[in-house]
């Protein structure tokens, strides 16, 4: 009892430390880094990005730009997009949405770098492109031992401790709509997923491309339904956004520092960029060049953050159905619009009852398990790619076969256990892959300038952009050199 009870305090007080200012300051300073060095691309190139999208086919070794762009979009647009954007709004206040929305803008930049980097150093291995932060760390930098790091803290972070935040929150949502046990949902949970990671990689993302659309139509539906009905408060809720975020609001004057430390904290769990994730389903896409592949992976930052997350957040402020308690004690309240109602997906079931009445619990619970299953197949698929980079041969099979019993335990776990350890855990897990990857990339940002350079200059040229390494110097690029 004691032991639990102390493992629990260290996680809690790692959490609070790897999400310090200085994780903040470090995270605004690379987005803005990447922003201007690429001259903000993910402004200047909004329209190669959309027309990107929808192009490109697959192949017997790798997936359309589309189905690489889903899986991504799979792991980014998880329960965070409900859940977290409601915590983010409890404990940082209103004002936590600008800085959401602010570290999503210069982060798409992040995204593009690291997305661009995975499928310049991707590899073709077992028939299939594999790639992330492990292949380009020891490719662009030659640090093996770096790159090993990185895959065991990914499998760690993607195997144990973020599935569990995503079955926790369809957990919460099912009891709350329909009285489920969590033992029944985690068992639906680990079944259903177990029968679609056993088909690899082309499953996944033959049902990432199918349900994230889908899920992710209906729920901005619903969300804009809503906003619209409240329309005439809009613009004092965007105004209440913007003077929350720069303590120009009394009720949450002083509130600046929680509003950006959640801010970003919960864009970065809900976008992943910076985080390396997305650069492994990046890595598996068919492209002619990988500039493609890293403006399509940028998108899906807008598509989650500044869509989802934005919708979600307006749609809760809109009806007031929140309630705000900057030291997360549960006991002392700016703002208790809902007593006795956590913060998580209770304050958008409330938001959406408020308008129809009797359907919210029953709306967001199907929401939250659409958009965090999903999410959850992703993280199979990076912790594999990350055992397939680790180990070789036989041990490959036997360390994949375990790696499923792994997740599927993990994500069973996770539904009966305690939502705060649950997202505690996962912040661990995300804090030290952004920390890892970011380093990386600042190292190897130059092959993905270089990249993009070359693809504006063949774009300027009428021509359908063809990666060409060693005309552009970049070494190590194995891949692209034997293509």
């Amino acid at each position: 009892m004691l032991g639990g009870y102390l493992i629990e305090l260290f996680i809690l007080r790692l959490n609070e430390y790897l999400w310090g200012p200085w994780m903040i300051t470090f995270c605004f300073a690379i987005g803005l880094l990447f922003s201007v060095l690429t001259k903000f691309l993910q402004i200047r190139l909004l329209k190669d990005m959309i027309i990107l999208l929808f192009k490109g086919e697959k192949s017997d070794a790798g997936v359309s730009s589309f189905q690489a762009f889903s899986m991504a979009l799979s792991g980014r647009i998880g329960t965070g997009n409900i859940a977290g954007t409601a915590t983010a709004i409890a404990f940082g206040g209103p004002g936590a949405i600008f800085w959401m929305c602010a570290i999503a803008l210069i982060g798409a930049s992040s995204a593009f770098i690291e997305s661009t980097l995975a499928q310049i150093y991707k590899v073709k291995q077992n028939g299939q492109y594999r790639g992330g932060p492990a292949f380009y760390i020891e490719k662009g930098i030659g640090w093996r031992w770096y790159g090993s790091v990185f895959a065991i803290a990914t499998i760690t972070a993607t195997a144990f401790l973020l599935p569990g935040i995503q079955s926790n929150s369809i957990a919460l949502g099912m009891d709350n709509a329909f009285r489920l046990q969590p033992w029944v949902t985690g068992t639906a949970i680990t079944v259903i997923l177990g029968f679609i990671i056993i088909g690899g990689v082309k499953r996944i993302a033959h049902v990432a491309q199918i349900v994230v659309p889908f899920i992710g139509i209906i729920y901005m539906v619903c969300s804009l339904g809503i906003i619209i009905f409240h329309i005439a408060e809009l613009p004092d809720v965007l105004l209440l956004i913007f003077r929350s975020a720069f303590n120009l609001d009394a009720t949450y004057g002083g509130m600046m520092g929680s509003a950006i430390v959640w801010g970003v904290k919960r864009s970065i769990y809900s976008n992943e960029a910076g985080q390396g994730t997305g650069a492994h389903a990046a890595a598996a896409a068919e492209v002619s060049h990988p500039v493609k592949q890293g403006l399509v992976q940028a998108f899906s930052v807008y598509i989650d953050t500044l869509f989802i997350c934005t919708a979600t957040a307006i749609m809760i402020l809109l009806t007031g159905m929140y309630n705000v308690q900057p030291d997360g004690s549960g006991t002392l309240f700016i703002v208790e619009n809902l007593p006795g109602v956590d913060a998580g997906p209770g304050y958008t079931q409330e938001s959406i009852d408020s308008v129809v009445p009797g359907k919210g619990a029953g709306f967001v619970a199907i929401a939250l398990f659409f958009f965090g299953f999903p999410a959850i197949m992703a993280y199979y698929y990076i912790a594999e790619v990350n055992v397939a980079y680790l180990v070789k041969g036989i041990p490959y099979k036997i360390a994949v076969l375990l790696l499923k019993v792994i997740l599927l335990s993990s994500a069973f776990y996770g539904a009966i256990r305690s939502a705060d350890l649950a997202w505690a855990l996962g912040d661990v897990g995300l804090g030290i892959m952004v920390l890892l990857n970011s380093v990386a990339l600042l190292l190897l940002a130059k092959p993905a300038l270089t990249a993009l350079k070359d693809y504006e200059d063949q774009k300027r040229k009428g021509k359908d952009p063809i990666f060409n390494p060693v005309k552009l110097g970049i070494k190590n690029a194995d891949f692209w050199m034997r293509r």
